[in-house]
């Protein structure tokens, strides 16, 4: 008799799987918070709109995909747990996630976030700060207050991660104030530690706070710690190629946004550290006065290709996608989970968002 032909899960029905997991949990949480931030927290989720009228069945594309959560699940699960022991994990990834946004909106000036008005651009300044505030309160309570017999382990897992945080996104802001050429000028090296610490901390921190909960060995903790890094600095690089030649219909924000804020990011920094008459040009418009018009918006973008940036930042992705790949193949984890994880892994530079 043939035995039957079993079908793995997309990325997205995984996505999907976790998110239901989590879902109650994450709404019951946010309820525990003040009306007032946490109406804009369910405005920033994209359950609701501002003044709280609740969003009839919401699309992804309007509170993100779950990749944080889902590896969080996932990671439980890789360890030999269930996906049940990470959920308090999952919720609290989720939070910061959330609040990180809501403050880097505001640090960077974005006006929009996911085809809508970003938290301080809805509500002003102060309360996004504040919802943000709450938010990060409630991820830290969240996880300390669960009845997991490794909480604590957890939320010290977790306080190490935000402290990575803060120090990439102080970089990040740093990097903004240096030249394009010259000793100081920002190397790609020095980016690759920044997005380690400013993305890749918080996806590593999801897939090691799963194994945590799970009572898995540190030793396996770690691994899939430094394998959800090595994806999150994949994410982040493909993030940067999607701000400067994402569709805003589906990234939710005007093309060519990165350059036109003049951001250091992968690709126009591995452009202009090339050699040529492309990337003297390059260097010769984004170090001039004022904020690019659209049409040399437009041309740096040619230019940033034609140096090799784009190329280099898609090569920069598949490196650390095999990386974190290296890492899940190299202990003991169980197959089907390690097969969910794997399957994420090409969706994170395939991802239109």
């Amino acid at each position: 008799m043939t035995p039957p032909v079993t079908t793995r899960a997309t990325a997205p029905q995984i996505l999907d799987r976790c998110r239901a997991l989590v879902r109650p949990a994450l709404t019951q949480a946010v309820r525990r918070l003040h009306p007032w931030p946490a109406e804009m927290a369910a405005f920033s989720l994209g359950w609701s709109e501002v003044g709280g009228r609740p969003v009839p069945d919401p699309g992804t594309g309007s509170h993100g995909k779950g990749v944080r959560q889902a590896l969080t699940v996932l990671g439980a699960e890789a360890a030999g747990g269930s996906g049940a022991d990470a959920v308090a994990g999952a919720v609290a990834v989720e939070l910061i996630h959330t609040f990180s946004l809501l403050h880097d909106d505001i640090m960077d000036g974005d006006e929009t976030r996911r085809q809508r008005p970003s938290v301080w651009k809805a509500y002003g300044t102060g309360p996004a700060v504040l919802a943000g505030d709450a938010l990060f309160a409630l991820a830290v309570e969240t996880l300390a207050d669960s009845r997991n017999v490794h909480s604590g382990a957890a939320v010290r897992h977790l306080a190490g991660t935000l402290s990575d945080l803060v120090r990439g996104q102080a970089e990040d802001l740093l990097f903004e104030a240096r030249p394009w050429t010259g000793p100081e000028a920002v190397s790609p090296g020095e980016y690759r530690t920044m997005a380690g610490h400013k993305t890749g901390a918080l996806l590593g921190c999801a897939a090691g706070l799963g194994a945590v909960l799970a009572g898995a060995p540190a030793a396996t903790a770690d691994v899939l710690t430094r394998a959800g890094r090595h994806l999150g600095v994949a994410f982040q690089a493909v993030d940067d190629l999607l701000g400067i030649w994402g569709d805003p219909r589906v990234t939710g924000k005007p093309v060519h946004s990165d350059l036109r804020r003049g951001k250091k990011t992968y690709p126009v920094l591995a452009a202009v550290s090339a050699r040529g008459p492309a990337a003297r040009e390059l260097v010769a418009l984004l170090a001039s006065d004022g904020s690019l018009d659209d049409a040399d918006a437009r041309r740096a973008a040619a230019l940033v290709e034609e140096a090799g940036g784009r190329r280099a930042a898609l090569a920069e992705a598949h490196r650390h996608l095999d990386r974190a790949r290296g890492c899940l193949e190299s202990v003991p984890l169980e197959p089907a989970a390690v097969g969910d994880l794997l399957t994420l892994v090409p969706f994170l530079v395939d991802r239109r968002l």
